[in-house]
């Protein structure tokens, strides 16, 4: 089985969405882990969202273009990324009357703030380009 296919497998059996280079590092060396990603992004299995940051992707039924496959959508792969890294952060106000049930209101996107000494990387998830906050 190539490394490929056992990282596909692998992606297919996790309960996550979100997934590092060294999350393979048992299935084969550096080189071909890098190799076997790019194939998996050319198939549309992958969605590179920073570096060495992978999300779970399919085609969109209407655009043809890939999407992440999370239910929660880009929210739900950012609050995961920084679960994962274990970074501290806050959602706004509105965001989190509109989640806990105390408001009607429903935010076009959750802003989120954390320290940027923790994690300070650029996420490209879709349409939306996540920095740190300054």
């Amino acid at each position: 089985m190539t490394a490929a296919a056992r990282i596909n497998q692998k992606l297919k059996r996790s309960r996550r969405y979100v997934f590092e280079r060294k999350d393979f590092e048992d299935i084969a060396s550096y080189d071909q882990i890098g190799r076997a990603l790019n194939q998996l992004i050319k198939q549309g299995e992958l969605m590179k969202i920073g570096y060495g940051l992978y999300t779970k992707a399919r085609k969109n039924s209407l655009t043809g273009r890939l999407m992440p496959t999370n239910p929660g959508g880009t929210d739900a792969i950012l609050r995961e990324i920084l679960k994962m890294k274990g970074v501290d952060f806050e959602v706004d106000n509105l965001s989190l009357q509109s989640l806990s049930g105390n408001s009607t209101q429903i935010p076009s996107s959750v802003q989120y703030s954390w320290n940027p000494k923790q994690f300070n990387r650029k996420l490209v998830i879709g349409n939306r380009i996540l920095n740190a906050p300054s």
